[in-house]
């Protein structure tokens, strides 16, 4: 997946508006578990919200951990809830059809 553009992810920011946080952060932190659940997670929607309902002051930094360990690209950031989206790999399972790039 090529990096997302501001329009590709302003775009992604509008559809994530509507929905609920799929995962949530609290004492445990990023453990292996809160990884799969995030890798499922995006297998399953490509869009997801995750909440941090503890470590708010480190969840900049749990956002990039989480982009590395799952191939995924933050969207954005909004208060405690980050959003990320992840490129379904079988083009017939795509949910979310991205404007292409304009080189």
């Amino acid at each position: 997946m090529n990096k997302l553009t501001g329009t590709q992810r302003k775009y992604l920011r509008g559809i994530a508006h509507n929905l609920r946080p799929s995962i949530l952060i609290g004492y445990e932190g990023i453990s292996t578990a809160v990884i799969k659940s995030i890798d499922k997670a995006l297998d399953d929607r490509e869009l997801i919200k995750v909440k941090f309902n503890k470590f708010k002051e480190e969840k900049e930094a749990f956002c990039v951990n989480i982009e590395n360990a799952t191939k995924s690209e933050m969207v954005g950031l909004i208060g405690n809830v980050a959003i990320f989206y992840r490129e379904q790999s079988d083009p017939e399972k795509r949910k979310i059809k991205l404007i292409p790039t304009c080189i």
